[in-house]
């Protein structure tokens, strides 16, 4: 796919992209006429780099950790200094308490929206969702 269907599908500028290629973190294959043509496996690619940097990780560290995320698993350790592996460890006990805060709140806005549903049953009464809340 070309640079403007990748951009389109993981909602990434193509500036991004082009970004992500000068890091190494994607590859495009080029055309004859020198179009990027990305493999499909790319958008999920550059959905988990976006996620990654949305954590607060440089790019460098997800060079380093981005083969983990695909098989088969090839790891290099070439720059796993002590420092990076603490700020990996910070990262991870970060990620798993926001995991489990979503965890917790998810449940609640089930379990209330189970509750009023009952209580509506129960009366008699049904207030509709509009499709973007449920």
């Amino acid at each position: 796919m070309r640079i403007g269907e990748l951009s389109e599908r993981t909602g990434t500028p193509r500036r991004l992209l082009r970004y992500y290629e000068e890091q190494g973190l994607i590859k495009a294959d080029r055309l004859e006429n020198g179009y990027r043509d990305y493999d499909e496996a790319y958008v999920d690619r550059v959905l988990q780099i976006r996620g990654l940097l949305d954590t607060g990780l440089p790019t460098r560290i997800i060079k380093q950790i981005l083969p983990c995320l695909n098989k088969p698993r090839e790891i290099h350790f070439d720059d796993a200094t002590p420092e990076t592996l603490e700020l990996l460890a910070a990262e991870r006990d970060r990620m798993t308490a926001r995991i489990s805060c979503l965890t917790r709140n998810r449940d609640a806005i089930a379990e209330y929206l189970s509750v009023v549903a009952t209580s509506q049953r129960a009366s008699g009464t049904q207030h509709r969702t509009s499709p973007s809340s449920r």
